[in-house]
C-alpha cells in the first residue's frame, strides 16, 4: 500500500499538468479567440474519436504494420552496425560519420523519393522508418560497448575469454540499457515516419486518413486522429519500459530507490 502511495504521489505532477493542458484547451475552444472549426473542444475531438472509431481502427492497423516491420528492421540494422563499429574502428570512422549525415536529410525530403522509386505500397514506407529508427539504437549501442570498464575487459582477457564471450557476458548486458533508452525514442519514432510517409501516398493508413479529413476541412477528426497517433506512441513506449524493466531487473531495483529517495525527500520538505 505504501509502495503504491509513493507511486501515484510521485506520478501527481505529470497528471496535474495534462488536467491544465485540457482545461486550457477547453477554455480556449469555448471562448471563441479561436474559431471552433480550427481548434475544436475536447468534447467534440472525444465525440468524432468515439463516432469514427471503425475506421480509425482500420487505418491504425496498416500503420501499426508499417511501423512494425519498420522499426524491426532498424534494430537489426542498429544492432548490426553498432556492433560491428564497436569490433573495427576503421569502420566505426568511416560509417559514424555516414549515420550523422542520414539524420540531418529531413525525413518529408526523402518520403517523395522514396515513393518515387518504390511505390505507393508498403516498401516506402517501411524504408523511412528504418531510416528514422536505425540511428537512435544504434548509437545507443555503441555508447554502451564504450561505457565497458577496460579493466573489466583485461581481466576476463587474462582469464581466458575469447572476444565472443567478453561480448555475450560482459559488452551487451552492460550496453542493455542504452539500448532500451534508444528503442524506447525509436518506438514513437516509427509511428511519426510511418504517418509522414502516408502523406505523399497510398490507399491506407492514418496518414492517408488525415489527408483525407483535411482536405474535407474536419478538424475534429483531425484532432481526433493526432489523439491516436499520441495514444499509440505513448503504448509502445510503455511496452519497451516494460520489456527493459523484464530484462534488465537490476534497472527496476535501482529505479525503485531513487523513487524512493526522491519521496523521503519530499516528507523531509514537509516536515
Amino acid at each position: 500500500m505504501k509502495k503504491r502511495s509513493g507511486n501515484i504521489t510521485f506520478n501527481l505532477p505529470a497528471a496535474v499538468a495534462l488536467i491544465l493542458l485540457i482545461a486550457l484547451w477547453a477554455i480556449v475552444g469555448r471562448s471563441g479567440v479561436v474559431p471552433s472549426y480550427m481548434l475544436p473542444s475536447p468534447g467534440v475531438v472525444v465525440k468524432a474519436f468515439i463516432d469514427d472509431f471503425p475506421n480509425l481502427m482500420h487505418h491504425a492497423a496498416t500503420t501499426l504494420q508499417e511501423a512494425a516491420w519498420g522499426l524491426l528492421a532498424g534494430i537489426l540494422l542498429a544492432m548490426v552496425m553498432a556492433t560491428v563499429m564497436d569490433r573495427f574502428l576503421v569502420l566505426d570512422r568511416a560509417l559514424y560519420p555516414l549515420m550523422i549525415i542520414s539524420q540531418t536529410i529531413p525525413t518529408i525530403a526523402i518520403a517523395p523519393l522514396l515513393v518515387l522509386w518504390m511505390g505507393f505500397g508498403m516498401a516506402p514506407k517501411i524504408t523511412l522508418v528504418v531510416i528514422t529508427t536505425f540511428f537512435p539504437i544504434a548509437v545507443g549501442l555503441l555508447d554502451g560497448y564504450r561505457s565497458v570498464d577496460q579493466d573489466a575487459v583485461d581481466l576476463m582477457r587474462s582469464m581466458g575469454a575469447s572476444r565472443m564471450q567478453i561480448f555475450r557476458h560482459l559488452k551487451f548486458p552492460a550496453a542493455l540499457s542504452s539500448f532500451f533508452s534508444g528503442l524506447k525514442i525509436s518506438a514513437s519514432y516509427a509511428v511519426v515516419g510511418a504517418v509522414i510517409s502516408e502523406w505523399l501516398g497510398g490507399f491506407e493508413g492514418l496518414g492517408v486518413y488525415m489527408t483525407r479529413v483535411k482536405k474535407a476541412y474536419s478538424f475534429d477528426k483531425m484532432f481526433a486522429v493526432i489523439f491516436l497517433i499520441v495514444l499509440i506512441s505513448l503504448i509502445l513506449m510503455a511496452l519497451v519500459s516494460i520489456l527493459g524493466n523484464l530484462t534488465m531487473p537490476w534497472r527496476r531495483a535501482g529505479q525503485t530507490q531513487a523513487e524512493s529517495f526522491i519521496l523521503g525527500k519530499g516528507d523531509q520538505h514537509e516536515k
